[in-house]
């Protein structure tokens, strides 16, 4: 191992390692990264930056752009609304919303295709009963898998694009990947279809018509002079909420907090801690005379019940940090936050992804707020009476870049660069809008770990790897070794990020195939799949994050679905690939 090899392996490990601990941003991390690869030497300083000027981090951020454009025209809720009279039992619902969510994910970006459907399918289990824990996973799982299909569908894609570039001299086309991405797809969604079974049965989740309400909702409420319950028993009080509303905390003198005993007596000045359905909730404020905080209730107000995106600037702040009641004149009235009782005054609870709140205020600081602060509202969107005909523009014009694409009119960064310029100035999205959907965090993990990743390749590191792999592999059949990639892939996703799997085992995977005389076209699918396909944990990508609170998971329930999920793409998408793709080497 030479010096710069050395180096290249060291900083190397260290942002794997800073990766895996979690405490640090991961463009943080990767942006250290690159700085510590120019110091050391190993990344020309001519070339430092290169990383934000290549084609990937335009397509990602095009591909971004277009896809809130088609989320928020509403068109692909228009085009379901005619089904939804026939979605009766959770047999036919759970094929019919998965397939739809993956349909959308082929053309948009995947947490897009799943947000666009989450209130849909929340209206229909209010609707027919079914439990909202039957649907949400099923159709998060089928947004990652219909991601497989087109070159923009998911990030690992765009990115194996570039890294065959490098290798080849040709990059991956729109519709290579959907020979395999189909094939699992439908593998999938046959399994989803009669695999939500595996889901436990008795999880209540916040939106679960079926389960009675919304479990574990907390709500805030002070006891005013006039409250006729002052001097009444803690029991006293929950008898109001027929059974169904208890006292989880009294906060006494502004900071003192107890866990009342049913005899407790209630003062004037307490603040009460309530946990229930919301409903009850409701009816028992009102019947004892408590007062909820904030100060947006009014004629025009309305209340919105949301659950919190992974990227939304209230994670990880309280509600009293991000002030949101005088910036977007919204009161938090209620959280509910699966698993997890809540001990604390709402106002200093540090929010998490997957918190699903009750907001109230205006109609318009609701729909201002929503989009800004990237909360996902869990009641059907309605349609705007006389909407406008460019509510299709944006799907048009998406369609439209996919085809120049495919017929290989134009590059693809151009295309979907152009799709996106061509959608702000038909102002589909505003500018704000524009800015909020792109991931900026994504697109400087790429920016950065570009030039790391080829360092790592120009200083012969990547064949190191290969080498080491290859005693491991040597004694194996090729498409076992096919499958192994797969599976490394598949494990390391959910602890670096997928773009960044792919940039680091995209190189070590074409190596691999090159020095066993096999062709990298394989290896590199095969990584793009197991990177698109995290299925075991709700951490492992966005989707599975945001559908874990409305639908009332735990951690252990990702796997139940997902293990066999995972099993099938492995056993699908292995043969599928070295058929599309022959192993054979060039």
């Amino acid at each position: 191992m030479t010096l710069d090899q050395g180096l290249a392996f060291g900083i190397l490990g260290i942002t794997v390692g800073l990766f895996l601990w979690g405490r640090i941003a991961y463009d943080l991390v990767a942006l250290m990264a690159l700085l510590a690869g120019v110091l050391v030497g190993i990344i020309p300083v001519s070339k430092a930056f290169d990383g934000f000027a290549d084609d990937v981090v335009i397509i990602v951020a095009a591909a971004l752009l277009v896809s809130a454009a088609v989320a928020r025209s509403g068109a692909v809720e228009t085009l379901m609304r005619p089904v939804l009279p026939y979605l009766r039992t959770t047999a036919v619902q759970v094929p019919v919303l998965a397939g739809a969510v993956l349909v959308a994910s082929i053309f948009t970006k995947n947490i897009g295709a799943l947000a666009i459907f989450m209130p849909v399918a929340l209206q229909v289990t209010r609707r027919t009963g079914t439990s909202a824990s039957a649907l949400l996973m099923p159709m998060a799982f089928a947004s990652l898998i219909g991601g497989l299909i087109t070159l923009t569908g998911t990030s690992p894609n765009i990115i194996v694009a570039r890294v065959r570039a490098e290798v080849t001299g040709q990059p991956f086309g729109m519709f290579d990947y959907t020979p395999v991405g189909l094939g699992v797809a439908l593998a999938g969604i046959l399994f989803l279809s009669f695999g939500w079974r595996l889901l436990p049965r008795n999880r209540r989740a916040p939106a679960d018509a079926a389960g009675g309400g919304i479990e574990n909702y907390t709500i805030e409420a002070s006891v005013p002079a006039a409250s006729p319950v002052i001097g009444q028993t803690v029991a006293a009080l929950e008898a109001l909420g027929e059974g169904r509303v208890s006292v989880a905390t009294v906060i006494r003198e502004r900071f003192r907090r107890f866990l009342p005993t049913p005899q407790w007596l209630i003062r004037e000045g307490d603040t009460l801690l309530l946990e229930g359905d919301p409903e009850e909730l409701e009816r028992l404020v009102a019947r004892s005379g408590l007062l909820l905080p904030g100060g947006q209730e009014g004629r025009d107000s309305g209340v919105v019940e949301a659950v919190l995106a992974a990227d939304s600037p209230l994670v990880g702040r309280t509600v009293a940090q991000a002030r949101i009641g005088e910036r977007h004149k919204l009161d938090l009235l209620a959280v509910s936050r699966s698993g997890h009782r809540i001990a604390q005054r709402l106002s200093t609870l540090r929010l998490r992804a997957g918190d699903v709140l009750i907001l109230r205020g205006s109609a318009a600081a609701i729909s201002d707020a929503l989009g800004e602060l990237r909360v996902l509202p869990l009641t059907e969107r309605p349609i705007t009476l006389g909407r406008s005909r460019r509510s299709w523009v944006p799907l048009l014009v998406l369609l439209g870049a996919m085809l120049l694409v495919a017929l290989h009119v134009v590059p693809v960064a151009v295309a979907f660069f152009g799709a996106a310029v061509l959608l702000l100035m038909l102002r589909t999205l505003s500018k704000h809008e524009a800015y909020d959907a792109v991931e900026w965090p994504v697109l400087v993990l790429l920016g950065a770990l570009i030039p790391v990743s080829e360092a790592v390749q120009t200083t012969g590191g990547t064949d190191l790897i290969a080498a080491g792999l290859e005693t491991v592999v040597r004694h194996l059949s090729p498409l076992v070794s096919l499958g192994l990639m797969m599976v490394i892939a598949m494990a390391v996703t959910p602890f670096l990020n997928n773009a960044a799997t792919v940039l680091m085992m995209g190189p070590i995977a074409a190596s691999l195939a090159t020095r066993m005389g096999l062709s990298p076209d394989a290896f590199l699918m095969a990584v793009a799949v197991g990177a698109a396909c995290d299925f075991l944990t709700p951490i492992g990508h966005q989707c599975n994050t945001l559908v874990m609170g409305p639908g009332g998971y735990r951690f252990g329930d990702y796997a139940r679905l997902g293990a066999p999920l995972t099993l099938i793409v492995l056993l699908v998408g292995v043969p599928l690939i070295a058929l599309v793709w022959p192993l054979a080497g060039r």
